[in-house]
């Protein structure tokens, strides 16, 4: 097992009316509040209303419309009204994209330069704003850790941004919320856990035993609750489950002891940077994919492992085993309603090569992923479901 330091600073209040102690707690920081909040859904749905209600005693300054996937002019216009509003703390309420945002802006509200340039070189982060988020949506995790995803539309860049200051200070995690989401953005959401833990599950070292339990459990409650969520929206185990599982899937508890560069990740946050796709679509297409292409000697055996610990697929045959647990996945994809190819959702075969070089430039899949890809394996696998 790698040596390794777990320090997860949030605090997460889990469950039915923990809203209520936002007021209390944001005292702690001042009076001032960033809203960061995406399309309106909030608005519809109530939860609007309830903050504006809770926080009567202070001053709020909105920052509506975040994208699903952030764009750095909204980074631009947070950072904008943090500096002439004298911000204290910014309120994320959302999911992945608004939290994201939110972390980007806090940092971006001390620097002096462009937002950009603290993506292009994180030494440049000296402070941040302290992170309240209220969570609507359970998919990416960043309700409890320093890792933001930002998108350059004028240089088809989706770059992360890390730093232990943009963790969020607290967490409002109340599964009710989950209720009225979209099934697409359910399903979507699901399988962005799913990637998450594939993602430190799918690593060279086997010596982490507890962490790779603990990372079967967290698939095997998605792949358990994951369609109940869809078509029971309004059944809380499976949203409080999928909510849990969402946050520990990317809180660092499932890296411990392992490591490595990830591997579909970086393939998908090319194709999100150059033609906008929702991520866990993305993700939905491209994960069985990769994990056909890197089936071989090498890693047959974490395959079979994941077969048979997660889909109970016990053939003695561990070409066969992996195989059949592959096939599960893709399946239990198709089931949520996933997309399997990228003329499904608009792309087309001009940019492939090019997405691919940008794949491996911009992350460490040909070094230090658990399978190493190059160019021509990244095309490779686009190729494969175009």
């Amino acid at each position: 097992m790698n040596n390794f330091t777990f320090h997860v600073p949030t605090d997460i209040r889990f469950g039915k009316g923990q809203i209520e102690c936002l007021p209390k707690e944001l005292e702690k920081y001042g009076k001032n509040v960033l809203l960061v909040y995406g399309g309106g859904s909030i608005k519809k749905t109530g939860l609007y209303d309830k903050l504006i209600a809770l926080l009567a005693d202070y001053n709020i300054v909105e920052l509506p419309g975040i994208e699903p996937n952030p764009k750095i002019d909204s980074i631009r216009k947070g950072t904008q009204l943090c500096k002439k509003h004298n911000i204290d703390v910014i309120l994320a309420v959302g999911g992945g994209s608004c939290i994201d945002a939110s972390k980007h802006i806090a940092c971006a509200a001390y620097y002096v330069g462009d937002a950009w340039e603290l993506v292009l070189d994180r030494s440049k982060m000296t402070r941040a704003l302290p992170i309240a988020v209220v969570l609507t949506i359970c998919a990416t995790g960043s309700e409890m850790n320093s890792g933001a995803v930002i998108s350059n539309e004028e240089t088809h860049e989706k770059l992360e941004i890390n730093g232990d200051i943009l963790y969020p200070a607290i967490s409002i995690c109340d599964p009710e919320y989950l209720y009225t989401l979209p099934k697409g953005q359910t399903a979507a959401g699901t399988v962005d856990i799913i990637s998450h833990v594939f993602e430190q599950y799918f690593q060279p070292n086997d010596e982490a035993y507890l962490t790779d339990r603990m990372a079967e459990s967290v698939l095997k409650t998605c792949f358990h609750y994951g369609l109940t969520a869809l078509e029971e929206p309004e059944n809380y185990e499976a949203r409080s489950n999928l909510m849990w599982a969402s946050t520990i899937g990317l809180n660092h508890l499932l890296t411990a002891g392992k490591g490595g560069a990830w591997s579909v990740h970086p393939i998908e946050h090319v194709l999100s940077a150059y033609y906008d796709i929702t991520h866990g679509v993305g993700l939905a297409i491209l994960t069985p994919a990769w994990m056909r292409y890197v089936l071989c000697d090498r890693t047959v055996d974490r395959f079979a492992m994941y077969a048979k610990n997660v889909w109970e697929i016990n053939d003695e045959d561990k070409y066969k085993a992996a195989a059949l647990g592959i096939e599960k996945t893709e399946i239990f994809f198709e089931k949520l309603g996933m997309p399997k190819t990228l003329s499904e959702v608009g792309i087309d075969d001009t940019k492939l090569k090019e997405m691919a070089g940008e794949a491996v430039r911009t992350s460490g899949i040909a070094e230090r992923a658990y399978y190493h890809l190059n160019t021509e394996d990244v095309l490779a696998i686009l190729e494969a479901v175009k």
